[in-house]
């Protein structure tokens, strides 16, 4: 097994595709959302739906950045809390909210 370094190195560390919410809600939800789609697919007519399924890619990518800025900034501050601990350095935390992601 490949420790984290080497996976990071090696391009094989992604994170985004092993989370699964272990929340029982999540199947549910995941469940009700299929049976909707099902649902619209029926109702509308294949330009509508396609047009439907065109807006809900949209919005997964937009969920998908916002994903992706969370991971950034949860990570930041686990990494500003280490070094905060480590170091005894104070105000850390305050200074990495807001810096942020400078290329937003």
């Amino acid at each position: 097994m490949e420790s984290i370094l080497e996976s990071l190195y090696h391009g094989n560390l992604h994170p985004d595709e092993n989370i699964i919410p272990d929340d029982l809600q999540y199947s549910i939800l995941r469940k009700r959302t299929s049976d909707i789609i099902e649902v619209w697919k029926e109702r509308l007519s294949a330009e509508e739906f396609d047009e439907l399924e065109a807006l809900l890619d949209l919005y997964g990518q937009t969920h998908g950045m916002e994903l992706a800025a969370s991971f950034k900034c949860g990570f930041r501050l686990g990494a500003g809390i280490m070094v905060e601990v480590l170091t005894g350095e104070k105000g850390l935390a305050g200074r990495l909210s807001v810096d942020g992601d400078k290329t937003q």
